[in-house]
């Protein structure tokens, strides 16, 4: 096939042209990429298929960008579980007291928008707290009764679109016992984490009172995983197993009691703090986690001049670090290290 992937200069100053005569003076240069892409995707005589997939996917996109946008200061958390859990099980019961207890900390509750679990979580952070993004399905699943007719709901053809939605807008994650949706839910949330593609966020794996199913899913990973050598032995520890609604909303809320947000500039990890660690904390924090650096020292900073330029949490104090990029996945250690300083805040609070 010939090549065609660059769109000719005529036609991309058309696609400017479009653009403002749209009255778009946004991002300019991101939307004007997008529909280049589309018309190479013309260009390559790209298949109807292929092209129906491309446009339901930038459509679901955009629906559910909507959706959160009005939201984008609040809080999210995300409760994945299976749509089969019936309402007189003692783990709906579990999901509709964590989302409750989330809730009046502040925080919006995010689900697939079914029944079972995410009607549990729903239910309890109330409608007004919730929003979902469901999707359509031949069997099985539809929207549950609270979210199906409201404005905080979208529906979606495609798992992949949905998972980004699900995953993308959340600060923390609970997982409650499930089916096969659930797990690829879950290890996927550990995958991103793992592999640093995701920001580290905190993850519960939560059970009924007395319960054994995570148990056994840390039992696997141990006797199994670890064992093979095919992950590393401290690649679970991200994550909480609990059977303990309270333990989970303090996992949740907990991981922002000190650690804010964090960026890359350059080859330096800058990590966000709401209090600012003194000599000592910092000495303790390299000589514990010297081992993640490719080079030089955790050190405090003034913001860097890039986060200057876009005027990026100027307020808050910060540690610089050149991170071992291999030793990524393991940053959520320095993160709950951060969270115990002594130093840090007494009381967490939503992040924003």
């Amino acid at each position: 096939m010939p090549e065609r992937s660059i769109v000719p200069r005529d036609v991309t100053d058309d696609i400017r042209a479009v653009i403002a005569d749209a009255g778009v003076s946004v991002n300019v240069d991101l939307v004007a990429r997008i529909l280049a892409t589309g018309i190479g995707l013309g260009m390559d005589e790209a298949s109807r298929l292929n092209l129906k997939i491309t446009t339901a996917a930038l459509s679901e996109m955009r629906a559910a960008f909507r959706l959160f946008a009005p939201y984008a200061g609040t809080p999210k958390v995300t409760i994945f579980g299976s749509a089969r859990t019936r309402s007189d099980d003692a783990r709906y019961l579990a999901a509709a007291e964590v989302a409750a207890a989330l809730a009046e900390r502040g925080w919006m509750i995010v689900t697939g928008a079914g029944p079972g679990i995410m009607q549990a979580a729903v239910e309890g952070a109330g409608a007004e707290r919730s929003l979902g993004v469901s999707i359509r399905l031949p069997f099985e699943q539809s929207p549950n009764a609270v979210v199906a007719d409201d404005a905080r709901h979208v529906a979606m053809k495609y798992f992949f679109t949905r998972k980004l939605m699900l995953v993308k807008e959340s600060q923390g994650f609970v997982c409650v016992p499930g089916g096969f949706g659930t797990l690829d839910e879950m290890f996927e949330l550990l995958t991103l984490q793992q592999t640093g593609k995701a920001e580290p966020t905190p993850i519960v794996l939560l059970d009924e009172p007395g319960g054994t199913f995570w148990e056994g899913l840390r039992t696997f990973v141990d006797d199994h995983l670890i064992a093979s050598g095919v992950v590393s032995t401290d690649d679970f520890d991200r994550v909480l197993i609990t059977d303990s609604v309270e333990a989970a909303a303090n996992e949740i809320t907990g991981f922002w009691r000190n650690y804010d947000s964090m960026r890359w500039v350059g080859g330096r990890l800058v990590l966000r703090l709401r209090a600012e660690p003194d000599d000592a904390e910092v000495d303790e924090l390299n000589e514990r986690f010297g081992g993640l650096l490719a080079s030089g020292r955790i050190e405090r900073s003034a913001p860097l001049a890039r986060e200057r330029e876009d005027d990026d949490r100027l307020e808050l104090p910060r540690l610089v670090l050149r991170l071992n990029q291999i030793k990524v996945g393991s940053l959520f250690r320095l993160i709950r290290a951060i969270n115990d300083l002594p130093s840090a805040p007494p009381m967490s609070r939503p992040p924003v």
